[in-house]
């Protein structure tokens, strides 16, 4: 344990599998309660459980993150069984692979509620709590693409701009209250969500993106947990 983070409360959005469970349970590491909200509950108690066996706590709770309604009511059972949430981490998103022509309107609104729709309400939602204490922090997981570009993701990174841009200002507007906000711009972080997309199913892809990297190798959730983990 580098640095105990004394039993507060971290809701980590997506944390049902990859990168957001890797940071559940590096937070626990450092003594946070972890809540867990996932649109998969399957995977979120999976998470939860994993927390547990390790000896730290965690509630899991099936949420559609980019939901108000569902977002206020696992903020209620949260605060109920946990308490008042100090850490929040905007993890959960969705990153489709899809030529620019063939992005419809249909499409481009559903990257958009869940990747940045869905971290304002959330954050909106949490914020008070941590005003109330005067310490809080908020991480939002934005994509290296907003730097670089991405030719088959002009939603996703467009997305992930606008969630790069929010980060800024809740930095500033928060500031005051204790409150710091960052972000960590994954690259390639070798997840279910990467493996599962089209381009990655020809043999060898995985691989031949961490050949790419200037580390010779892709990432892990592990290393994004512990950027997480510095933040908080």
């Amino acid at each position: 344990m580098t640095r105990s983070l004394n039993g507060k409360v971290a809701v980590i959005t997506g944390a049902g599998s990859g990168m957001g469970r890797s940071m559940a349970l590096r937070l626990a590491e450092d003594d946070a309660k972890i809540a867990i909200w996932d649109i998969n509950g399957e995977g979120a108690e999976e998470t939860a459980k994993m927390v547990r066996d390790a000896g730290g706590t965690a509630l899991a709770i099936t949420a559609d993150c980019s939901d108000k309604d569902q977002i206020k009511a696992a903020a209620d059972k949260t605060r109920s069984e946990l308490g008042q949430v100090s850490i929040l981490i905007n993890n959960a998103g969705i990153a489709p692979f899809t030529p620019f022509l063939e992005i419809d309107e249909e499409l481009f609104d559903r990257v958009m509620s869940i990747n940045i729709k869905g971290p304002f309400l959330v954050t909106q939602e949490l914020v008070p709590d941590m005003i109330a204490a005067k310490w809080g922090r908020i991480i939002n997981i934005t994509s290296s693409s907003v730097q670089s570009g991405s030719a088959l993701q002009c939603h996703y990174t467009s997305s992930k701009g606008a969630l790069l841009g929010l980060t800024k200002c809740l930095a500033m507007a928060l500031g005051e209250h204790g409150i710091t906000a960052n972000m960590i711009p994954p690259g390639s972080i070798d997840t279910p969500m990467l493996r599962g997309a089209e381009i990655m199913q020809r043999p060898g892809a995985i691989e031949a993106y961490g050949k790419a990297l200037p580390v010779g190798r892709i990432g892990t959730g592990e290393d994004i947990a512990a950027a997480a983990a510095f933040l908080a």
